[in-house]
């Protein structure tokens, strides 16, 4: 009995003493910061997590806010904005919070990139990724002080063109965050300074080389080849090159040099524009080198050209800047029309198929030159408009879409997925995908960052507002040269006789406006250009109601934009109340 009772209390201590093993808290395996200064890996995730917050990363198809687009999705953000619910409470539009945290993500990088062991067993790998990866910052951080300034600088409260608050130092407590709006100047300078300071640390493009001699300029520390190759060889692919920062500063420049920002239409600020797009067209091979196939980008061939895993490493001459290519049918599940298993989410409206010219390069409205058939609106129109949209009669997938009155799914307004305006989007689709539920199948797609051809308008038209339609400065190419070439590309008869007779800046501004309307559709410029020309926001979305051979055109939504300050977005109202900022003027 008393062996039991032995056995007994030993087992009551064992579970005593494992209980309060049980129950007493051990360490942890959750990483801490300290992490970053071992693991090269988790080191970078700071700035690739700042990557992620790059609003191109994907589309937006804000369009359907502007006069080029609206959509059946009645959940829209982007529709209840353009409808009168945009504030400083609802704003789609806001980029403040995601680019606000990216560039602290990027400044904390900056504080231990120096001190991480990129490359422990090479110091020589070790100081290239340090300098790779401090290029990348820099010019990162540019970008998003870029997209706050598009989004949310602005002519404040107080009457002045302001900026938004620059951080360039790690932030480690809420009282550091309370700084003032500079000047919109003072945050362009911020800017052109993290790209300028980008350029000293990164090649022009990332790719191998095959010897010594053909290192990059600047590069004369580099004494073993395959140092180089590792750090920023074909395995970088993709990542920001001094090329993409030349490209981004390139877009802050037309931004300030553009109405919405200068008041006093500074030339100079129309050259540095013109020069820094300029340098881009010089190296990229000058306008003969326009990619005949660039306006396509998005279809099957040029997709597998641009494959950087087929074994050339070599992308299409269009792509500056892109995302890594992907296989999904998620674009054409949203916008295919409704006989094609789509949503027909994205309808092009009759203002954007109106401003397609005609053939013969003369726009529709002249009634003398451009043999425009109201009868047969569809008939000798350039090229453009059956590549980007889907109109009454178009064929997609061997399916002809009628898109009148009584056309079936497809029909105006028959059913919820139905066109509102008469249109569907074709661009940015691929017709081999196939989306019936019996034989569902993907194709390959890639979102684009930057493209040549946005280069090439953006030069066209900051030189044209700088030295006129045949001005060149010291870049060897006029505004004219540069539309000719992209209005070739697209179809346009030659010789193009509308182009030729185009003689003032601004008919040359009119233009190139409408060019960059047209090859940019749907790409998320349109809403952002309306803004900085500080053009008619309120124009309202058209449709065409298509009964037999009769077209009825109709207004299908209002914009409800204020002419008078929503040329700016407005600061987010919590930062405004938290840190006491200049709101922009009429926003609350």
């Amino acid at each position: 009995m008393r062996f039991y009772k032995i056995i007994s209390l030993l087992l009551v201590s064992f579970f005593i003493f494992n209980a309060c093993e049980l129950l007493e808290p051990k360490d942890d395996n959750h990483s801490t910061f300290d992490r970053v200064f071992d693991d090269p890996s988790y080191a970078e995730g700071l700035l690739i997590r700042a990557f992620t917050y790059i609003p191109t990363n994907d589309y937006t198809w804000d369009e359907v806010s502007t006069d080029d687009a609206v959509t059946n999705d009645k959940f829209s953000a982007y529709q209840r904005m353009a409808k009168g619910e945009w504030s400083s409470l609802y704003n789609p539009q806001n980029l403040w919070d995601n680019a606000n945290r990216a560039i602290l993500y990027i400044n904390h990088f900056l504080t231990v990139v120096d001190s991480v062991p990129w490359k422990w067993t090479n110091a020589a790998q070790n100081k290239l990724f340090i300098r790779r990866l401090k290029g990348e910052s820099y010019a990162l951080r540019g970008l998003f002080k870029y997209y706050l300034l598009r989004n949310h600088g602005g002519v404040g409260s107080n009457s002045e063109l302001l900026g938004t608050p620059v951080y360039n130092e790690f932030i480690k407590s809420e009282a550091d965050f309370k700084k003032p709006r500079p000047s919109f100047a003072e945050s362009v300078a911020s800017a052109y300074a993290d790209f300028d300071e980008s350029l000293k640390y990164l090649p022009m493009d990332f790719g191998n080389v095959a010897s010594i001699a053909a290192l990059p300029e600047g590069f004369s520390e580099v004494t073993d080849i395959n140092d180089y190759n590792t750090v920023f060889g074909d395995f970088s692919q993709q990542r920001i090159s001094a090329r993409i920062a030349k490209a981004l500063k390139s877009r802050l420049a037309l931004l300030a040099a553009s109405p919405a920002f200068n008041f006093s239409n500074e030339a100079a600020r129309w050259e540095d524009a013109a020069n820094f797009a300029g340098e881009l067209i010089t190296l990229y091979g000058g306008v003969s080198k326009l990619d005949s196939k660039g306006h396509i980008f998005y279809l099957k061939a040029q997709v597998d050209n641009a494959n950087l895993s087929s074994g050339d490493k070599k992308d299409i001459p269009e792509m500056l800047w892109r995302r890594p290519i992907y296989s999904d049918r998620g674009r054409e599940s949203n916008n295919f029309p409704p006989s094609l298993y789509g949503d027909g989410r994205i309808n092009p409206t009759q203002n954007l198929v109106d401003a397609f010219p005609m053939a013969n390069g003369y726009p529709i409205t002249d009634a003398v030159n451009s043999k425009y058939d109201p009868t047969k609106p569809y008939t000798g129109r350039d090229p453009r408009l059956g590549l980007y949209i889907v109109y009454n009669g178009s064929s997609m997938k061997s399916t002809t879409i009628n898109t009148g009155v009584g056309g079936g799914d497809n029909g105006i307004d028959a059913i919820q997925t139905s066109t509102r305006t008469g249109y569907y989007l074709r661009k940015l689709l691929r017709e081999d995908v196939n989306l019936n539920p019996s034989s569902l199948s993907s194709q390959q797609h890639f979102n684009t960052h930057i493209r040549y051809t946005e280069i090439f308008l953006n030069y066209a038209e900051a030189a044209n507002e700088a030295w006129g339609p045949d001005g060149t400065g010291s870049n060897g190419v006029s505004p004219r040269q540069v539309i000719a070439a992209i209005r070739k590309r697209a179809g346009i008869t030659q010789p193009d006789n509308y182009l030729a007779s185009i003689s003032t800046k601004d008919q040359m501004r009119e233009l190139i406006r409408n060019e960059r309307r047209l090859e940019l559709c749907f790409e998320g410029f349109r809403f952002w250009d309306l803004r900085r020309w500080k053009e008619d926001l309120t124009v309202p979305a058209k449709g065409v109601r298509i009964e037999g051979n009769t077209y009825n055109y109709f207004t299908v939504e209002q914009r409800a934009y204020d002419n008078e300050y929503m040329h700016y977005g407005p600061l987010p109202y919590s930062e405004v109340l938290k840190f006491n900022l200049v709101q922009n003027k009429g926003w609350q």
